[in-house]
């Protein structure tokens, strides 16, 4: 679930009957238009726009950067197994587009091609063994347009609708197969590198929990069930880890804090501001907490070698609505900035070979609330 923003109002996180650009225009949306820089190696996704000076002088890992979409709300781009395409989730009212709607980026070049129909509201895309299918949560099941906003009386909430399933479809033939079904919210669903399983968070339970499946929707298994928001969960390249997101309640008024987590979860909203790091073995053993730095902790993802995380924070911000991504040993050690925009970036996620980073930021925005993707050239940087 995407829709913590710093800057952006969003329905939800994330073929063909709706308004969108000609497929000339999304390819200028992805940069296919823009000119490439010369670069150290071949760079892994086609077109983008070299914007080396949105890189901080401080974000010493970015060697180089190309910004990947222009227009309305761009978020989690996920690689495909190959490396050379991402999935994403696109919202751009100016398109006809008022909701989150699922996107793929074409590796030779050509745009964004559309992978969900329109229908409902769609988050979290992650692209399937063999990168010819795409999974992805939808409400186009219950529902034929966007569902209505979240209850702002509330305050700041994620909504969960209980119409979310998960759906997949294929690339080549358009086939679309629906893997959930159960009452209750599904979604956030990823793959693990090993190719053989999912991750998804869940309401089945009652309450907000992991569940793994095999790639057809099968052999579910339930991994978290302490109270809070589990979610957001990536696997460790080796497929034994999963590192994701959940509600931190205090010590001192844990019942009440928890008592209201489920008084909003019964009107299927969850409040995302207090969420810390975790990481649990996929098999449902051995939780352990790896932030405890306050605020919202979320989006993480491994390094290439399983012994640092990245991850989405705004807890060193005192206004709360700046979020950087910072890094951190697995043992919990070593805390590191890595960007420091002012504003939003989020959504981290490096490329197969370990040499590309894809993030999403407010940088470069040509209005409020713009958010792109962005490609990264990664560098290892000494002593860091």
């Amino acid at each position: 679930m995407t829709h913590l923003r710093a800057h952006v109002s969003r329905s939800t996180r994330s073929p063909f009957p709706f308004a969108i650009p000609s497929m000339l225009a999304l390819g200028c949306l992805f940069g296919s238009c823009a000119s490439t820089a010369s670069m150290d190696s071949p760079v892994p996704l086609a077109g983008g726009e070299p914007v080396d000076h949105l890189i901080e002088a401080d974000e010493v890992h970015f060697k180089h950067l190309w910004k990947l979409t222009s227009g309305g709300e761009n978020a989690e781009g996920y690689w495909s197994f190959a490396g050379d395409r991402l999935s994403l989730q696109r919202r751009n009212p100016e398109e006809g587009a008022d909701c989150d709607r699922i996107f793929v980026t074409d590796p030779g070049g050509g745009g964004l091609i559309p992978v969900s129909d329109g229908r409902g509201v769609t988050t979290c895309a992650h692209f399937m063994p063999g990168d010819q299918t795409v999974i992805y949560a939808s409400t186009r099941g219950a529902m034929e347009n966007c569902p209505p906003p979240v209850d702002h009386s509330l305050g700041y909430v994620w909504p969960l609708s209980p119409e979310y399933d998960l759906w997949t479809r294929d690339l080549n033939t358009g086939e679309l197969k629906q893997l959930t079904s159960e009452d209750g919210y599904d979604a956030e669903a990823t793959v693990s590198p090993t190719q053989d399983r999912i991750v998804f968070t869940s309401t089945r339970s009652g309450d907000i929990e992991l569940w793994t499946a095999d790639l057809d929707g099968g052999d579910l298994r339930q991994v978290t069930d302490e109270p809070g928001y589990d979610g957001g969960a990536f696997f460790s390249h080796d497929g034994k880890q999963l590192l994701f997101r959940s509600t931190s309640f205090s010590s001192e008024n844990r019942e009440q804090e928890i008592a209201a987590y489920r008084g909003l979860l019964a009107k299927n909203v969850v409040r995302p501001s207090d969420m810390e790091i975790m990481l649990i073995n996929a098999d449902g053993t051995n939780r352990r907490q790896l932030t405890q730095l306050g605020g919202a902790n979320w989006a993480p993802y491994f390094f290439p070698d399983d012994k640092r995380f990245i991850f989405c924070t705004n807890h060193h911000s005192e206004s709360a609505r700046e979020f950087d991504l910072f890094a951190m040993d697995v043992d919990g050690e070593h805390l590191e900035q890595i960007t420091t925009y002012e504003g939003f970036d989020s959504f981290p996620m490096f490329s197969p070979d370990g040499r590309y980073f894809v993030f999403a930021s407010n940088r470069g925005g040509s209005r409020q609330g713009e958010t792109n993707l962005f490609l990264a050239q990664w560098q290892s940087v000494p002593g860091q």
